[in-house]
């Protein structure tokens, strides 16, 4: 028969209690004390969204179904191509040419005239310009490629030809603007001017060759 334990002073010694520590459960592992990962929820598409698509696709094919392709199609606004083009001035009815140069001619050569140093020549004191207006209205006509020497500066580029967008009437007015601007002070160019030096270049594709070309007929 076993005895109770005494301490020191002869009295029984009190049970053995456990300690907190004995007491404790087991502490949980650190994926168990995580909250869980948040998940993102459907979200819906709003309904009026929704309505407004399937209105669309309705008119869509209504429109599809009821179009007679058979027709031919018709101006917005049921203006003929003859209207949105336009007519072109009568004979003897003055030709902006101011308007032309404006449109055609001033992102090179400038409002005054002067071009761009070393890449697109002035046509403010021009030799070409205040010379012969044959010469002028074939050089517009058909363009230059190569070297062109202008007021003792020579030029390197091409320049487009005109004579597929611009009429004898209008080609006369832009040439007579360019010789009567700028301190030119030539005579103007006519009509039947351009048509002649047109009708010499109309089998002709290739620009005018520069210097090569146009020298020998300088003026």
């Amino acid at each position: 028969m076993n005895t109770p334990s005494r301490n020191d002073t002869g009295r029984p010694a009190p049970p053995a209690t456990t300690t907190n520590a004995a007491r404790m459960s087991p502490s949980p592992s650190p994926q168990a004390r995580e909250n869980p990962d948040p998940q993102e929820l459907p979200a819906p598409i709003p309904w009026f969204v929704v309505l407004l698509v399937a209105l669309m696709l309705t008119f869509g094919l209504v429109y599809i179904t009821l179009a007679n392709v058979e027709t031919p199609s018709h101006w917005g606004d049921d203006r003929t191509a003859a209207e949105l083009q336009g007519s072109r001035p009568a004979g003897g009815a003055a030709i902006n040419g101011a308007a032309l140069y404006a449109s055609l001619c001033v992102a090179c050569h400038q409002a005054n005239g002067a071009g761009v140093p070393g890449v697109f020549p002035p046509l403010a004191g021009s030799e070409w310009v205040r010379g012969r207006d044959a010469q002028l209205a074939r050089i517009v006509l058909q363009g230059v490629s190569g070297t062109l020497t202008v007021k003792g500066v020579d030029y390197q580029g091409v320049m487009p030809a005109f004579k597929q967008q611009l009429g004898d009437a209008e080609m006369a007015a832009l040439l007579t603007h360019l010789r009567s601007q700028w301190g030119n002070g030539a005579a103007p160019v006519s009509a039947d001017t351009v048509a002649t030096a047109r009708k010499s270049l109309e089998t002709r594709d290739a620009p005018l060759a520069g210097n090569t070309e146009l020298s020998a007929d300088a003026p």
